[in-house]
């Protein structure tokens, strides 16, 4: 039914393969009914208008707009449409994306993609935190021999301890 709609009562008729919604006895709207258990129609005037403008948007085309950023931003993209049950569903966060490359700069927000995959937190809110923080523009820390080497202890065995 129309989006104005949503909260009000309304009389709902189904018949073979057709659905009428009324509203104040004036029908608002009349859809065929899909034959797939689960599945739905949707007349785009009957969106908000948030949603119809997600409707010019497709996965490949979101894809594609990812990399014109960067490998980390398309790589962002990609996980964003392919780990939910429904591609749609990362539409937002996409085109969250799209609003942060504004907001910043493309390589800004290339650098914060490739960090938020490298702390595998491929997620909207973690680019946003560290563009806000500034974190995209720092190094990303590796780890050197120095830092990952065992402390000097009696209670640290080491490697020798195993080979028996």
């Amino acid at each position: 039914m129309p989006h104005r709609l949503v909260g009000s009562a309304v009389e709902m008729r189904a018949g073979a393969g057709l659905l009428e919604v009324f509203h104040a006895n004036q029908r608002v709207a009349c859809h065929a009914l899909d034959a797939r258990r689960g599945h739905h129609t949707t007349l785009p005037e009957h969106m908000p208008a948030s949603h119809r403008a997600h409707l010019e948007w497709t996965p490949a085309k979101l894809i594609a707009w990812g990399r014109s950023v960067g490998v980390a931003a398309a790589g962002l993209v990609t996980w964003q449409l392919e780990n939910r049950p429904h591609p749609e569903q990362g539409y937002r966060a996409c085109l969250g994306l799209k609003r942060l490359a504004r907001e910043y700069t493309p390589a800004r927000l290339e650098a914060a993609c490739a960090r938020a995959l490298a702390i595998r937190s491929p997620t909207y809110r973690s680019v946003s935190s560290i563009l806000k923080s500034g974190l995209d523009r720092q190094h990303a820390s590796t780890p050197t021999a120095a830092s990952t080497a065992l402390p000097e202890h009696e209670n640290v065995r080491g490697a020798d301890y195993y080979h028996q």
